[in-house]
């Protein structure tokens, strides 16, 4: 196809040259001056058909390049995989931690892998201590309804105002907190304020949806450490120790009670 494409380039040129050079020769122009014009296209002609040829051996080299290193379908690595969503489905996450180390070092090449990294670094968070130092920059709401340096069971939300994602999912997390915060359930929300967001248009956003758990603005430190690459996230912390992290809608009342 892209062969085809630089002839129809060099067959577009040579109608270009007809109509150039027939007028002229019906004006009487001088035939030394038409053979000067027509040498002179016929050598731009052979450079850009050159110039052609070589942009097209390059692209045909990187796309073979690229097949040969796609990283190929293996069915062990997608039984594997299944194997370890299984174990989360059923809420057995240290162990399904520990099978997708082994995973990643035994089929790391494959495509199934690329697909499973966001999982592989949701699980490798977990059993993790809660961070040494929280960096809250501001609070929002909440700051003296929390107890971040304790053991409670705590739910993180990260999120952002401008995410559409984010705007579903968090005010959800409202009635699990309602329901819960009486059994000793903590929930708290952090942001960055990034984007076209603004403090004000968090705090508008936290008056429009009533939410009442706490919700702070952090530095960014606590999205490393829990491994937060795309939001909304969550992370559940017990004992002091990350016992979950993941989407929150994957989140369930049943789940968290087991928890606390």
């Amino acid at each position: 196809m892209l062969r085809g494409r630089s002839v129809a380039v060099l067959l577009g040129l040579a109608v270009v040259t007809a109509l150039v050079v027939g007028p002229a020769v019906g004006q009487g122009t001088d035939v030394k001056q038409l053979e000067d014009r027509i040498a002179a296209l016929e050598n731009r002609l052979a450079t850009l058909e050159k110039t052609l040829a070589q942009r097209l051996t390059s692209l045909e080299s990187k796309i073979q390049q690229g097949a040969q290193a796609a990283p190929t379908v293996d069915p062990a690595a997608e039984a594997a995989y299944a194997e370890i969503a299984k174990l989360m489905a059923d809420g057995d996450f240290e162990k399904a931690k520990t099978q997708m180390a082994d995973f990643m070092k035994k089929y790391g090449a494959t495509s199934t892998a690329q697909k499973a990294r966001r999982t592989y670094e949701e699980l490798s968070v977990i059993g993790k201590t809660a961070p040494p130092s929280w960096n809250i920059e501001k609070w929002f709401q909440g700051q003296d309804q929390v107890e971040l340096a304790g053991g409670k069971t705590t739910l993180l939300v990260f999120w952002e105002e401008w995410c559409p994602h984010c705007k579903r999912e968090v005010p959800k997390m409202q009635q699990i907190y309602t329901d819960l915060k009486g059994q000793g359930l903590q929930v708290v929300g952090l942001t960055k304020v990034t984007r076209s967001s603004t403090e004000d248009k968090v705090q508008s956003f936290i008056t429009e949806n009533k939410i009442d758990y706490p919700i702070a603005k952090e530095t960014g430190e606590l999205s490393s450490y829990f491994n937060v690459s795309g939001i909304p996230a969550a992370a559940v912390l017990k004992g002091g120790k990350v016992v979950w992290r993941g989407h929150p809608a994957q989140l369930t009342e049943d789940r968290l009670k087991s928890w606390l």
